[in-house]
């Protein structure tokens, strides 16, 4: 078992990726030299820097740091994401320099730890934030690795040390992956299931084999600890088991949901706690997320009154149903949105929120084999848009497949979607400003956020 007492330095393969960045935070926190490589510095990137990382943005083995090079006292950690070919992935795998993936390094820091971990095809990101944000209104010190930029730290590293401590060792709130089976290097004292819905079947094969493995995560939740699990799912717990939803058998029920003044408003109830709940953040599915993290907190014996109170200041996670222009007659809403679930999520929360007004879409599809694995369900997802512009796919980690491009989707969908390369964007912006604009997918498109942003001020 690595000894991270033991370590001076420590060199990320990706460092840039938003889980590896959060891990290289926690090391830098515990004194150790922190280096890195990423494909392209960007302003994540140069915002790492500003904080005392060492980054460079070409596969040269010559930037390996020396320590690395002789084995002292040093650590490697590489995301699934770099390409086999890297020269430097290479040169590390010739010279039989172990390397640990992300996942493990979490497992390792996890050992000695309280660990909350939350799992989910779905909405894992946004509950997890929202867990760490219960524990800091509570005044409970706790480590967080999260997933994305939290809006209320502004951070994906959190780490709290002057409240009150619960337990002899510290809470850890995590996000555990379901990707290349990340999350099975965590064994969890509480652990949240938000859905287990197929993706990743490059990795997987088959749905059976994902809702398969989110049941290997939860038989590792501690005997004494909670498993708190979406009531729509069937999954058994060798720990204490509490279902979550709107349904009859739901422990931790949800109730009464109204829409008021563009915020979701919904009754909670769980053993002897009954209360209102004022959800900051719009969307049926967020009133399940807040759901599965108050339980969690309720499982710490924190004070209903103090979460109620902060469910009204989460203000979310970028990029997950984010406001980017919000004026009286113009609205654009930015969301990570790239599977089919996602999308019917995001969409169906934002005609209840704006039911007389026509929706734009723009959405870069990600990867060419989830666009393959589940076309049929984008196309009816993206024909709840009352428009829809099409980008071309983002490969990311893949090669192309034959046939499988956006004008194969754009021809499953009932609707005509208008296809158009990202830079085409902006110019047709300049022309024509929806009313309601929404900014979907995990790719790049993050890109054109903040042009769009000032293409509306500017205009309006």
């Amino acid at each position: 078992m690595m000894d991270f007492k033991q370590i001076k330095t420590a060199y990320f393969i990706g460092i840039g990726g938003i889980g590896m960045s959060a891990i290289a935070r926690y090391l830098l926190s515990e004194g150790i030299a922190v280096y890195g490589y990423d494909k392209t510095r960007n302003d994540f990137t140069i915002q790492l820097e500003s904080e005392g990382f060492h980054i460079h943005y070409n596969d040269h083995i010559d930037h390996i740091p020396e320590a690395v090079k002789t084995g002292q006292d040093a650590i490697v950690i590489y995301t699934p994401a770099i390409p086999k070919d890297n020269k430097i992935f290479k040169w590390l795998n010739q010279h039989q320099i172990r390397l640990y993936k992300r996942a493990e390094v979490l497992g390792i820091i996890s050992k000695n730890t309280y660990t909350i971990a939350v799992a989910g095809t779905h909405g894992k990101t946004t509950t997890s934030s929202m867990v760490a944000h219960l524990l800091n209104a509570c005044n409970v010190n706790f480590t967080a690795f999260l997933g994305g930029i939290s809006s209320n730290f502004s951070s994906n590293y959190i780490q709290k040390r002057n409240g009150k401590s619960l337990f002899a060792k510290d809470i850890m709130v995590v996000e555990a992956d379901e990707f290349d089976r990340s999350f099975l290097h965590l064994h969890p004292d509480i652990a949240i299931v938000t859905s287990t819905d197929a993706d990743h079947l490059d990795i997987y094969g088959e749905a059976i084999e994902v809702k398969k493995s989110f049941q290997m995560f939860v038989d590792q939740v501690d005997p004494n600890g909670y498993s708190i699990i979406n009531d729509t799912l069937d999954l058994h717990a060798n720990s204490k088991k509490i279902l979550y939803g709107s349904s009859l058998v739901a422990d931790a029920k949800i109730q009464k949901i109204q829409v008021k003044d563009h915020q979701f408003h919904f009754d909670y109830s769980f053993d002897s706690a009954a209360i209102h709940i004022v959800n900051a953040l719009p969307g049926f599915h967020n009133v399940e997320n807040a759901t599965a993290a108050i339980t969690a907190c309720l499982c710490l014996h924190l004070p209903m009154a103090e979460l109620t109170k902060a469910c009204a200041s989460f203000k979310g996670v970028k990029r997950r149903f984010e406001y980017v222009v919000n004026q009286a007659n113009k609205v654009v809403i930015d969301d990570y949105a790239h599977h089919p679930t996602e999308l019917k999520a995001c969409i169906n929360s934002v005609r209840e929120l704006y039911p007389n007004h026509k929706i734009t879409g723009i959405f870069q599809p990600h990867l060419f084999s989830r666009t393959r694995d589940f076309v049929d369900d984008f196309a009816a997802a993206l024909d709840l848009l009352d428009e829809c512009w099409l980008l071309d796919i983002y490969p990311a980690r893949e090669l192309p497949i034959a046939g499988i491009n956006s004008e194969y989707l754009a021809l499953k969908m009932q609707k005509n979607p208008l296809l158009m390369v990202k830079d085409n964007v902006l110019k047709h912006l300049q022309q024509e400003q929806p009313e309601l604009l929404l900014i979907l997918g995990a790719g790049d498109i993050d890109q054109l956020v903040k042009p769009i942003k000032d293409i509306y001020e500017k205009v309006h």
